[in-house]
């Protein structure tokens, strides 16, 4: 288990920094320029002072609106790492969350499948590689209540796959045999939690999800 923090935040604080050091030398340049124009500027045919106000607000806006997004980049940065923090107990637990793939741990994964409807009387689960291979499916009939069905690493044949995350799809069968679609989320255990990217993700092994993704918290 472990908790990583990246440096994103880190570097968009120093492209921020960057912009403000170019702004703050155009302004210097700007003013060397002003100066010197005023100082031999012909006193019959002076400067129009409205445009030169013009400027100086535009450069002053700018740099405003520099310090706004610095602000906004350290308050987002605060509550990601406050999120971090809280959400730090949720290591080694099992959690549900939603995706288009499951996490193989230890050789077992696990989907949470919704109740029977009039519609869906079954579940069709298929499981595909990384290259689009179907390795396993399988149809299971569902219940009145949310269920949970799980898969134990082997492909058709028999043969044991690797830890990792695994595309899968789910579709509903009705008692006539049609077919429609059908949500389900994943259970996984909790081994990592990351700041990248301005977002905060979860591991679970090998499927990394967004944080806005966890659905529930099912066990220790």
């Amino acid at each position: 288990m472990s908790t990583t923090i990246s440096g994103a935040a880190g570097a968009a604080a120093s492209a921020a920094s960057s912009q403000r050091a170019r702004l703050t030398a155009n302004f210097d340049t700007f003013l060397t320029l002003l100066t010197t124009q005023l100082r031999n500027q012909d006193p019959t045919n002076a400067m129009d002072t409205e445009k030169m106000t013009q400027q100086l607000v535009s450069f002053a806006g700018v740099e405003q609106q520099l310090a706004l997004n610095d602000n906004m980049e350290r308050l987002i940065s605060l509550q990601q790492g406050a999120q971090l923090v809280s959400a730090a107990p949720l290591m080694g637990r099992l959690l549900e969350v939603e995706s288009d793939s499951l996490s193989l741990q230890g050789g077992t994964a696990a989907l949470r499948l919704p109740a029977a409807t009039a519609a869906a009387r079954q579940a069709e689960v298929t499981i595909e590689d990384a290259q689009g291979r179907t390795l396993r499916r399988a149809t299971v009939n569902l219940g009145s209540a949310p269920q949970d069905w799980s898969w134990d690493g082997r492909s058709g044949n028999g043969a044991q796959q690797r830890d990792g995350a695994y595309r899968f799809t789910v579709r509903g069968l009705g008692a006539d045999g049609t077919e429609t679609a059908l949500a389900a989320t994943v259970l996984g255990r909790a081994t990592t939690l990351q700041r990248a990217d301005g977002a905060v993700t979860l591991g679970l092994g090998g499927l990394n999800v967004d944080f806005s993704r966890l659905r529930s918290i099912v066990g220790g």
